[in-house]
């Protein structure tokens, strides 16, 4: 229902331009039916973030997890920002990036002008990867967990439709593109993912073990090759910026 209701939409534009008529008038009860054939973002993730909501298709995530980690942010935001999984702090909180990590990509997204809640945030994985009993910290996941849960990463990011894409590590690369290779390899230049401009970067934690000012600056680096796909402008001290 939605294609033959912008057409409508459209046709009827091209009508007035046309003819160069008065603009048109639209009582509240039509507004209100327009918007009920033409769902928002943001309706159309719902029932994909219940199915992740309930999601067992991953038996050892779904009987460890506390709660799943859908994404968080803009449904109409031009940027996407895409981790590999949920960590001990995420799998508490129900949001991606919220421990260390997560609290210095938001520098780095207000050091760009934007604000988290302007962007989109999602992981491949949407489970804490499991960790043997008595174990600490965090470990990445599996090949075949992010091929199984894949999925649902493809369906937020078909319906959010960013004009850009941010891997933020290797191992959030091979989850998106299915390959494999070093930063040194892969950062610092664009790729594609089904035709939408990808920039692959660091992810912060690696920042957050390796203080070095060359490897935040690369990071930055990478930001402002975004800002500038984006069409952003960029002030003197953006470009002088070290995380």
């Amino acid at each position: 229902m939605q294609e033959p209701a912008l057409d409508l939409v459209i046709a009827a534009l091209e009508k007035i331009r046309e003819t160069r008529d008065r603009l048109p008038r639209a009582s509240r009860i039509s507004l209100t039916r327009l918007s009920r054939i033409v769902p928002n973002k943001a309706t159309l993730l719902a029932p994909v973030r219940e199915r992740v909501r309930v999601c067992t298709k991953c038996p050892n995530l779904a009987c460890s997890r506390t709660q799943t980690v859908f994404g968080v942010g803009n449904p109409d935001a031009e940027i996407m920002f895409i981790g590999e999984a949920p960590g001990v702090d995420e799998d508490a909180q129900g949001e991606p990036f919220v421990g260390r990590a997560g609290q210095l990509l938001t520098r780095i997204i207000k050091a760009m002008g934007f604000a988290r809640e302007d962007v989109y945030i999602a992981n491949i994985l949407k489970c804490r990867p499991d960790m043997p009993p008595g174990s600490f910290g965090n470990r990445a996941p599996t090949s075949l967990e992010m091929q199984t849960c894949r999925p649902y990463l493809v369906e937020q990011i078909d319906i959010i439709q960013p004009k850009v894409l941010v891997a933020l590590g290797a191992v959030a690369v091979e989850g998106m593109l299915g390959t494999r290779g070093t930063m040194r390899e892969l950062r610092g230049r664009w790729h594609s993912y089904n035709g939408t401009p990808l920039m692959i970067t660091y992810h912060p934690a690696y920042l957050l073990r390796n203080q070095a000012p060359s490897e935040k600056r690369k990071v930055w680096e990478d930001m402002l090759q975004v800002l500038e796909r984006l069409e952003q402008p960029i002030t003197e001290k953006q470009r002088n910026y070290f995380l």
